[in-house]
């Protein structure tokens, strides 16, 4: 397939989270198209408010109001994603006033459709059968590793994209082998600084499950180089790293379309990199990070 033909669609983080710096990128995303990549567009923003007891992947902390962010969204034509990907919820946590505000809130947009990142299907069935208007997104706090398990999740018809695992990134045989529906359905994730050989990661994820419960829970990442934070070099290391070059070069041709960007729990200012590297040609992100640092209502630090 030609990568003329196809668009990468971005999923980024942050939609409560980086409610502030969205507010000054979409702007300028939209008034100087020429400052970024063709065939690039914003396929959806995700994030979840703080004390969202669904909240599953990463502890969320925007307090902006709902309302705003689901207008901002509606104003730039752009699906909002609620991350609900909590695996470890039981009937009693499903009529949470909170969560399912949000669920109404975002489920009566009247622009592009809004979504749910979900793990359990416990609360899969609940939106289904309560929020239809909700598109569903399978979380890869899942840790869908088994190549064979991730295409079992493909084939549900349930989602309309599924996160595979990041350590499937590379596995180009049974990924170009896919037909093109699963390939369509198919969402890499991008940029994780997590060590390739982790074998915590599921746990990992409980563990922030639990304290979205507000239940004791702690957990110590093994490797060797936790200490050190996320770092965008770091990331672009891991074996399973997928760069900009990747995507144009590899995976577009190969008829994959749908790339998301981590970042949830990181700054602003690390995020714009993100936006930087994957959506913004390289002669103009000068141009970009001036509109951006310019901004005195925005703190990038």
């Amino acid at each position: 397939m030609n990568t003329e033909s196809k668009t990468a669609y971005y999923h980024l983080p942050g939609l409560f989270e980086f409610y502030e710096l969205y507010r000054v990128f979409l702007p300028l995303y939209r008034k100087h198209r020429e400052y970024f990549y063709d065939r690039c567009e914003i396929g959806s923003i995700y994030g979840a408010p703080a004390d969202c007891i669904w909240g599953g992947g990463r502890a969320g902390y925007g307090e902006n109001d709902p309302r705003e962010v689901a207008a901002l969204m509606q104003e730039y034509g752009i699906s909002a994603r609620l991350t609900f990907s909590n695996s470890l919820l039981r009937e009693t946590h499903l009529p949470d006033r909170k969560c399912n505000a949000l669920c109404e809130l975002f489920s009566a947009n009247r622009g592009a459709q809004n979504g749910v990142i979900v793990h359990s299907d416990l609360l899969l069935r609940y939106l289904k059968e309560r929020f239809p208007n909700l598109y569903l997104v399978s979380s890869t706090t899942k840790v869908l590793t088994r190549f064979e398990d991730f295409r079992r999740e493909l084939e549900r018809e349930d989602f309309r994209f599924v996160v595979p695992d990041f350590r499937l990134n590379r596995r180009f045989d049974e990924l170009s082998a896919l037909p093109q529906p699963l390939k369509d359905k198919t969402e890499f994730l991008c940029n994780e600084c997590c060590s390739f050989a982790c074998a915590d990661r599921r746990r990992c994820y409980e563990a922030v499950s639990r304290q979205n419960l507000g239940e004791p829970a702690e957990h110590r990442c093994a490797s060797p180089d936790a200490a050190g934070g996320y770092r965008f070099s770091k990331a672009m290391k891991n074996p399973g790293f997928i760069g900009v070059s990747d995507i144009r070069d590899t995976y577009l041709p190969m008829g994959f379309s749908q790339f998301k960007i981590e970042g949830r729990s990181l700054g602003s200012a690390l995020v714009l990199e993100f936006l930087l590297h994957y959506m913004t040609k390289p002669e103009y992100q000068i141009n970009v990070r001036e509109e951006i640092y310019l901004d005195n209502m925005l703190d990038l630090f």
